[in-house]
């Protein structure tokens, strides 16, 4: 198949560096445009990111010597020469907003790590997996930025992607989560972070991510809810509180979770275990290149998931669950785990991107 033409907006950042080895030997994706600030428009990428490239794996042959553009400058340029950008940038919230716009009005498709359009009402905030469908908005989308082929679509929070997983098969099997506690123990990667650039984090926990506990409660409202004319409405319930640490593990975010469900069926763990592992999405359907062909791998040993072992499951792609049993307080408990800048950042992105491919609304120039 003739390969689509891919540009990374903020390519010099950690997301932005997962993004270029993501994009090395993909059966459909071509690396063809890099972006990042002024101080780095203008160099090789491997200038540009000399010293602070912080992907296990070397810079791929083919980025080495891409130029890197201006992202704000050269919108027009970038729009011309690609299918659509990834975008990564780390800049202030409204400035993401309205560069991740232009590039939209440029008539080049946007998929955003960023959380700055997450809750814009007719942006689709997409976890292929859980609710493929809200791509549809798109349509809303480009009548109100007056596009034909432009567009933004985002893909959610990292951490939420430990949990909402696990909880999305259960309701979609018909039980009632009436409220959920859950704990997230996230990785320095997160932060944009190494141990090598942030050796605070050695032998520590800070009981503290800004802004992160309000995402991980509301998000998952976004992703469960359901397209109402030209808006996404977000759903009621569950009702979800979190709490979130940063502790000292390269990558991978860890979820314990804590599930009341409502007055009626609840289901057992056996129950539980077979919805988890029958449980396929329409990245799975479509057998998009990216996506895992088991989502949920459900181990039993009592001390597993762990991230050492569990986070490159299928290319990082899988969800991990255990820990499955009867809680005092809750209904049940389980621990969750997903890998934080695969699944949970770029490899998320290019999942969702496949999807927005595969389903006709990114198409070639």
């Amino acid at each position: 198949m003739e390969k689509y033409k891919v540009g990374v907006i903020g390519a010099t950042g950690m997301v932005g560096q997962r993004f270029v080895t993501l994009m090395e030997n993909h059966p459909w994706f071509q690396l063809t445009a890099l972006a990042a600030s002024p101080r780095s428009a203008g160099r090789p990428y491997e200038e540009a990111v000399a010293g602070r490239w912080a992907m296990k794996s070397p810079i791929p042959q083919e980025a080495k010597a891409l130029v890197v553009l201006d992202a704000q400058a050269d919108v027009d340029k970038i729009a011309g020469m690609v299918d659509f950008v990834f975008c990564a940038v780390d800049m202030k919230k409204d400035e993401i907003k309205a560069l991740e716009e232009r590039y939209a009005k440029a008539e080049c498709p946007v998929v955003s790590n960023n959380s700055a359009n997450r809750w814009t009402d007719d942006v689709p905030m997409v976890v292929p997996e859980l609710n493929a469908g809200h791509i549809r908005i798109i349509d809303a989308q480009r009548k109100r930025l007056g596009t034909r082929r432009g567009f933004i679509a985002v893909k959610s929070n990292c951490s939420i992607q430990s949990y909402a997983p696990l909880l999305t098969p259960l309701i979609r099997a018909g039980y009632d989560i009436e409220k959920v506690l859950v704990c997230t123990y996230q990785a320095i990667s997160g932060a944009g972070k190494t141990f090598e650039r942030w050796p605070e984090m050695v032998d520590n926990l800070i009981p503290y991510i800004g802004g992160e506990e309000e995402k991980s409660e509301q998000e998952p409202l976004k992703v469960w809810g359901h397209i109402e004319g030209d808006k996404i409405i977000k759903a009621d319930g569950p009702s979800i509180t979190a709490q979130c640490l940063r502790v000292p593990v390269s990558d991978g975010h860890t979820a314990a979770a804590f599930v009341t469900f409502k007055e009626g069926k609840k289901p057992t763990e056996e129950q539980i275990k077979e919805i988890w592992k029958g449980f396929k999405g329409r990245a799975q359907e479509l057998d998009l290149p990216s996506a895992p062909k088991q989502f949920i791998h459900y181990f039993e040993e009592p001390d597993r998931p762990q991230a050492h072992t569990e986070r490159d499951l299928e290319g990082g792609m899988a969800i991990s669950a255990g820990r499955l049993r009867p809680d005092s307080q809750y209904d049940c408990k389980f621990v969750g785990l997903s890998h934080n800048t695969l699944r949970g950042a770029a490899g998320g992105g290019v999942l969702l991107a496949e999807l927005l491919c595969a389903e006709g609304y990114i198409d070639h120039k």
